[in-house]
């Protein structure tokens, strides 16, 4: 009995082990999508985003000054003055994206010296892209890279306003302030470019990474359809007891909740074990429980 129990505690230890693991090299990976983002295509173009990254962009264009070491000291500033005022609440995954990011950026701007697309609107694209993707990936693993989501956080403890809506006016007038540099209002427009793509790319890795789908399937044969999705998707399924209007025949209605990757496997199941099975299928907003997302508070 006690064997047993320490193999199990064994095996969670393991698990945890590697979701750690995992999280931590998605956020890495993500990092290093934008740093590449950033250096090899929005600071060669001279373009400025939004963020800290966009004002470290900004002083690097006036006195050449390192984006890494300016993006790590103002960040160091925040954390220290956010931890005085929010508590201790910030996860240790924000001070290791901001320490890692800040290396990136160190790194890449020495090895990229120039800009390896010349055309500014479509560095504004690509480099968008990698940044939005890149954080995309940190935010799904619960990471931060600071800036100006502290700003934000510290602005909403003492005004009622939505962080969102603070962190978009912040960074309108950070790409608004590269016309002090450039005195041009296309640099302006491509700033904007890149923050709305960054914001897409961000929503298509967030909900490309968590979307789900709810799946209702009526057939004859729900229970072998059942026990093989249990068996081999590994996911759970509910069985709801319905009737049909028009034959007034009582029936079964098997529901599954499932990530949208799964999804093919469990249409392909039904299919060879019923063909003429009835299936619904629609993407769901979020997914909260055991096997998928946490509430967080």
């Amino acid at each position: 009995m006690l064997l047993k129990k320490k193999i199990t505690l064994d095996k969670a230890h393991q698990k945890s082990i590697y979701r750690i693991i995992k999280s931590y090299f998605l956020i890495t990976l993500g990092l290093l999508m934008g740093a590449i983002g950033w250096t090899a295509f929005i600071i060669p173009a001279q373009i400025t985003g939004g963020g800290i990254t966009g004002v470290s962009a900004l002083i690097f264009y006036s006195t050449k000054f390192p984006v890494g070491l300016s993006f790590l000291l103002m960040n160091i500033l925040l954390v220290v003055i956010a931890i005085k005022i929010l508590g201790t609440g910030f996860g240790i995954k924000t001070i290791y994206s901001v320490l890692v990011l800040s290396f990136f950026f160190s790194i890449f701007q020495q090895l990229i010296t120039e800009p390896i697309i010349k055309e500014g609107f479509m560095s504004a694209v690509i480099g968008g892209g990698l940044a939005g993707t890149g954080m995309g990936l940190i935010f799904s693993q619960g990471g931060s890279t600071g800036g100006t989501d502290i700003i934000a956080m510290i602005i909403n403890k003492y005004r009622n306003i939505s962080p969102g809506k603070l962190i978009l006016f912040i960074d309108v007038i950070i790409i608004s302030s590269s016309y002090l540099i450039f005195h041009s209002l296309e640099k302006i427009v491509y700033g904007f470019v890149t923050m709305g793509i960054s914001s897409y790319a961000i929503d298509l890795a967030l909900s490309g990474i968590k979307k789900s789908v709810q799946i209702f399937i009526f057939s004859r044969k729900y229970n072998e359809i059942a026990e093989q999705i249990n068996k081999k998707i590994n996911r759970g399924v509910t069985v709801i007891d319905g009737k049909g209007w028009y034959t007034k025949e009582d029936q079964q209605i098997l529901m599954i909740i499932a990530r949208k990757r799964e999804s093919h496997n469990i249409l392909r199941i039904t299919k060879e074990i019923d063909p003429e099975a009835f299936i619904s299928l629609g993407d769901v907003m979020g997914v909260y429980g055991k096997g998928f997302e946490e509430i967080r508070s």
